[in-house]
């Protein structure tokens, strides 16, 4: 039996109520940026090493996508196929999106792109699932669950173009 007594348990219970209200209200604004941010961090800094100067693709990255980077599928390793279009393809995107989704912008399509990127890198590096690639797919798929949230692009540009009609 509880130790508190009926007429507390009464009035405790709309409290607690309330309180759960306030702190799912608070989480629906901080959660969506919050993981968009997650998301968005390793693929930018990523981004960042495959680039030497503005619009110049490192000699590494071009190594590693030309000799290094295998895609693992039934059992053998192949090359990517036209390997100099894939880095300068994955250098774009593991720029643009991040930005995208700090932005708040096209959100779910980033967070879907985010998504297959993932899936691709699972292929190139089968064991790194646990330490990372199952969070970044749980990432993107939260985003693309949840959308981007009122702190964003997305939400703004839907208020501009969809203004409220006011009540007559």
């Amino acid at each position: 039996m509880s130790p508190l007594s009926a007429p507390t348990k009464g009035r405790l219970a709309p409290r607690v109520r309330k309180a759960a209200e306030l702190i799912q209200k608070f989480a629906w604004i901080v959660a969506p940026p919050l993981l968009r941010i997650a998301l968005a961090l390793p693929f930018f800094r990523s981004g960042l090493t495959r680039w030497d100067g503005v619009l110049s693709i490192s000699p590494a990255t071009l190594f590693l996508f030309e000799n290094q980077f295998k895609v693992h599928i039934l059992g053998g390793a192949y090359p990517f196929p036209a390997p100099d279009a894939v880095a300068l393809i994955v250098a774009m995107a593991e720029v643009t999106l991040p930005v995208l989704l700090v932005l708040g912008f096209a959100t779910r399509f980033a967070g879907l792109a985010l998504l297959v990127m993932t899936g691709v890198i699972q292929l190139v590096f089968p064991d790194g699932w646990a330490n990372f690639h199952l969070y970044w797919a749980s990432l993107a798929v939260g985003i693309m669950a949840l959308g981007p949230g009122p702190l964003s692009l997305d939400h703004l540009l839907v208020r501009i173009l969809n203004p409220p009609v006011a009540a007559r």
